[in-house]
């Protein structure tokens, strides 16, 4: 009778340790599942925040800032080519100190300003400059600069279209005193095709006007060991003439970067 009883309950446990072993080995094929799919959801996060590489600091601030200026062009009618194009200059790419640490853009002084201010060196020392929250404030207050001020109306009176007649009226209209700032205002917009973002405002209005841009330019990409001289020799310029006619005024440059190399007959 014992040994009846010590058979049975050997079956139940030999039974009841298959019943465990069978419960235990779906779970790790449940766990597999669900933790691959979140390694291929973390594979597609890192794929959708990967960054995006810049030839230069002056494509990462047209980048950073074109919208902005898009949007001043379609609320005060100044060209977003000019706009970028100024900011560009006068903010050396953002990287300037009063861009930097004011977040003004267009070394806007002072003149019966309320808000923060910055002391700066300019045409004599510490001067008084504008300082903005937020660089979107610098964009509107350039804005409003040149539309509320009688010597800038006759800018408003050209065709949008046409960069080459804002950039010298510009300067005709006090806005700046160096003789070539026309020419590096254009020179910027042509390099890095600005006018592409008054055409994306204008629409089917825009047209391409008589003194911008009509044929593309020839252009050179930088390459790994070039320099300025020996681009200039490649394409028979001088080094002096390829710094004006792409806006530089030292000899750096950095791979990518593109330089106009053969000016159309309008220069």
């Amino acid at each position: 009778m014992n040994r009846v009883i010590i058979i049975l309950i050997a079956t139940l446990l030999v039974f009841s340790c298959k019943s465990k072993k069978a419960i235990v080995t779906k779970k790790p094929s449940d766990s597999s599942n669900q933790v691959y799919n979140k390694t291929n959801d973390k594979k597609k996060d890192a794929i959708d925040e990967t960054p995006k590489v810049y030839a230069n600091n002056t494509q990462y601030y047209i980048d950073s800032h074109k919208n902005t200026a898009k949007q001043e062009m379609s609320l005060y009618g100044i060209p977003a080519s000019i706009t970028l194009a100024q900011g560009i200059l006068e903010s050396g790419s953002g990287k300037g100190r009063l861009s930097v640490e004011a977040n003004n853009h267009f070394g806007i002084k002072c003149h019966g300003w309320t808000g923060k201010k910055i002391y700066h060196d300019d045409d004599e020392e510490q001067e008084c400059f504008r300082k903005y929250k937020d660089a979107k404030y610098s964009f509107r207050d350039h804005s409003l600069f040149l539309t509320e001020r009688k010597r800038y109306s006759k800018l408003f009176n050209l065709k949008k279209e046409d960069y080459r007649g804002w950039a010298k009226g510009l300067r005709a209209a006090g806005y700046a005193t160096d003789k070539k700032y026309p020419q590096k205002l254009i020179s910027l917009i042509e390099r890095y095709q600005l006018y592409k973002y008054d055409k994306e405002v204008l629409g089917d209005k825009y047209v391409v006007y008589n003194n911008s841009v009509t044929n593309p330019r020839e252009t050179y990409k930088v390459a790994q060991g070039d320099t300025l001289y020996s681009i200039s020799r490649k394409y028979n310029i001088t080094v002096k003439e390829l710094q004006n006619i792409n806006g530089l005024s030292d000899t750096a440059l950095s791979i990518g970067q593109e330089l106009i190399v053969k000016p159309t007959s309008k220069n």
